[in-house]
């Protein structure tokens, strides 16, 4: 278990990620709705109807009359804004708070934006073909925050990080260790299911896309993986 709090990296390119504020002013509204939603529908219900489920997905289930809030498609996208609970929440927002703004900043404002739901659509669509005949709705931005992470990653490897491992212990290492060894957790998660009601394959999703993506999105003069750019 690893909590990241600083990473102590400067913006190039902006004063300011907006767009990682407002994604996480959107996830935070997202909730706040969630619990003040009107009527009589619980948690749940609300959670069915925004986020993904793939049997409904594909068309070999269907939602009771009045819990069908979106199609089926745009459930790939909504539910990466809704989180099952306060602490899922601050988890994702942590990770998207030190790990973003930097990612934003290598790519500009609207890239970083649809990267993020390119990221967050490739782990509902690897997680949905992993577990086509679920009926359990999937929620949350850890699909698209893995991505940012896979992003970072290839931007950042020798930065070091603060964080907490353990829920306790401080540590202060390269982002290669720290993040390299959260998605060894991730891999040996989804792949031993050491919890059913975490979308591993999601997360595994999210850092593949966000992997493939980065090369494209990022600005020309941002070099990968640590390298200086080379002067013509």
């Amino acid at each position: 278990m690893f909590v990241p709090l600083h990473d102590g990296v400067p913006l190039r390119f902006m004063r300011t990620p907006y767009m990682t504020y407002g994604l996480i002013c959107a996830c935070v509204v997202a909730q706040a709705a969630l619990r003040f939603w009107p009527g009589e529908q619980s948690d749940l219900a609300i959670m069915a109807g925004f986020g993904m489920i793939p049997s409904v997905l594909f068309g070999t289930a269907q939602l009771p009359e009045g819990l069908a809030h979106l199609p089926p498609w745009l459930t790939l996208f909504s539910n990466v804004l809704l989180h099952a609970n306060l602490a899922h929440l601050i988890g994702n927002m942590l990770f998207l708070w030190v790990f973003g703004d930097n990612v934003e900043d290598a790519m500009g404002h609207a890239r970083f934006l649809v990267f993020f739901f390119l990221c967050g659509l490739g782990g509902s669509v690897i997680h949905a073909g992993m577990y086509p005949d679920s009926e359990q709705p999937l929620i949350g931005a850890s699909g698209a925050i893995s991505g940012v992470i896979a992003s970072y990653l290839m931007l950042y490897p020798q930065v070091r990080i603060w964080g907490v491992a353990f829920n306790w212990i401080p540590i202060h290492i390269p982002a290669m260790y720290a993040l390299g060894g959260w998605i060894l957790l991730q891999a040996g998660s989804a792949w031993f299911q050491t919890d059913g009601n975490i979308g591993w394959w999601a997360h595994l999703g999210g850092l593949a896309t966000g992997a493939a993506l980065t090369p494209l999105f990022i600005h020309r003069s941002v070099p990968l993986f640590g390298r200086r750019p080379v002067s013509g």
